[in-house]
């Protein structure tokens, strides 16, 4: 092995172990930190379609072009379908505001238990999509779930 492909493999490593520290900015693992959850004390009634009446989770996974987004809502019956997350205005450029909306079922179905009735949404953004943004947001009828890049 010459003295360049040396050189360039101890570059490869100190440059993969900037990324493996906990803090560092270079690892595209901790662009967004843990989600964090806020009741909403008023229900929004201006939306075209239904959203989700609690957000249980959201999560931020990095992808070579960007991030996908994916959350879990928890509707109050069995039966409701078509869960999307919907880009919204917001007034601060920096904050990603989705909302998850979803479809009623077409007939009265029964409560069931929290996992029967769980639903996942997700929506892919590109870099450029995200280039500015500092927190995500998805938000349901009773609350609304964040997380932040660090």
């Amino acid at each position: 092995m010459g003295w360049t492909t040396r050189i360039g493999a101890v570059l490869a490593v100190t440059a993969l172990a900037g990324c493996s520290l906990g803090q560092s900015r270079l690892n595209p693992f901790n662009w967004f930190g843990s989600e964090r959850e806020e009741q909403i004390a008023q229900a929004r009634g201006d939306v075209a379609r239904p959203l989700v009446a609690q957000v249980v989770s959201l999560d931020v996974a990095p992808t070579p072009s960007g991030a996908i987004v994916s959350s879990v809502g928890l509707p109050p019956t069995q039966g409701f379908w078509e869960a999307d997350l919907i880009r919204m205005p917001s007034d601060d450029p920096s904050v990603l505001v989705l909302d998850f909306q979803i479809l009623p079922p077409l007939s009265p179905e029964p409560v069931g238990t929290q996992p029967s009735r769980e639903v996942l949404a997700g929506q892919s953004f590109t870099t450029q999509e995200l280039a500015g943004i500092r927190t995500i947001v998805v938000q349901g009828l009773q609350n609304r779930r964040s997380v932040s890049r660090r």
